[in-house]
């Protein structure tokens, strides 16, 4: 079973930086991708970045493309996300998910599998 645990959200002023953490564990696919999505309250899931591993190639969305990095260490199945310059509008619960699919992709339905969450308040 695919497990995916996120960590690293908090409170932050805006303006600061946050580094989220996925630890991807329990799946032998070869290759894959994972994605980053968001949901604040009263709000849609929105995908905000994507990484396939094999091939390093990303995806950002426009909001925050220039201000967020995907990045990951293969050797410990773990992706990570570096938000700068966070917005209040960056507030949200920041979700990773897995897909066995190795294309950049913002579908939710193409992901399998989700984390739990971890939560990113910026303020003003």
């Amino acid at each position: 079973e695919v497990l995916l645990v996120e960590s690293g959200g908090g409170l932050v002023q805006a303006g600061g930086s946050l580094r989220l953490s996925c630890a991807a564990s329990g799946f032998t696919f070869d290759d894959y991708a994972i994605g980053w999505f968001r949901q604040a309250p009263g709000k849609e899931r929105e995908g905000v970045s994507c990484l396939v591993i094999s091939s390093g190639r990303t995806y950002y969305a426009d909001s925050v493309k220039g201000r967020f990095t995907i990045s990951s260490d293969n050797a410990k199945n773990t992706v990570y996300l570096q938000m700068n310059s966070l917005k209040p509008e960056d507030t949200a619960v920041y979700y990773c998910a897995l897909t066995p699919f190795s294309r950049e992709t913002m579908d939710p339905g193409d992901f399998d599998s989700w984390g739990q969450g971890t939560q990113v308040t910026v303020y003003s």
